[in-house]
């Protein structure tokens, strides 16, 4: 078993060389149909497999597209990871669509239609006047 300190430098070394072959080494058009950043890489505990979390920004059918992309150039990743790090066994790979920026997304709209929708009761409670409040205030002290 690897320690943890060397799975995560080879988990940033991966990230940044697959990261570099998606800007410029695999030419399968379908990887260019959505814009794709890798988020996340995941390495196993003996270095042989790693699962590649990768964000796809586009419509349903280009993400679709896009991983089908990616998944037939997994073999093109795997021998390229393999000349370009120095491990003695290059795992295998495996890419996995993130989608936890849409989820962040969805969550700030809700989170936005709650702030929202709870103004006007704020606005209700502030309508009261001074003397209303000295009331409130007096009637709690008795």
């Amino acid at each position: 078993m690897a320690t943890s300190r060397r799975i995560e430098r080879v988990a940033s070394m991966i990230k940044r060389e697959v990261s570099l072959m998606l800007l410029n080494g695999i030419k399968d058009d379908r990887v260019g149909a959505g814009m794709v950043s890798v988020t996340e890489v995941v390495v196993s505990g003996d270095l042989q497999h790693t699962k590649i979390f990768v964000s796809i920004y586009g419509t349903d059918e280009a993400k679709a597209e896009t991983m089908e992309g990616l998944k037939s150039a997994t073999s093109y990743v795997r021998n390229q990871l393999g000349q370009r790090l120095q491990l003695r066994r290059t795992p295998g790979v495996a890419f996995l669509e993130d989608r936890s920026l849409e989820r962040g997304d969805k969550m700030l709209i809700l989170l936005n239609q709650l702030s929202v929708d709870r103004k006007p009761d704020i606005l209700d409670n502030e309508e009261l006047t001074d003397d209303d409040r000295d009331d409130d205030l007096e009637a709690d002290e008795d």
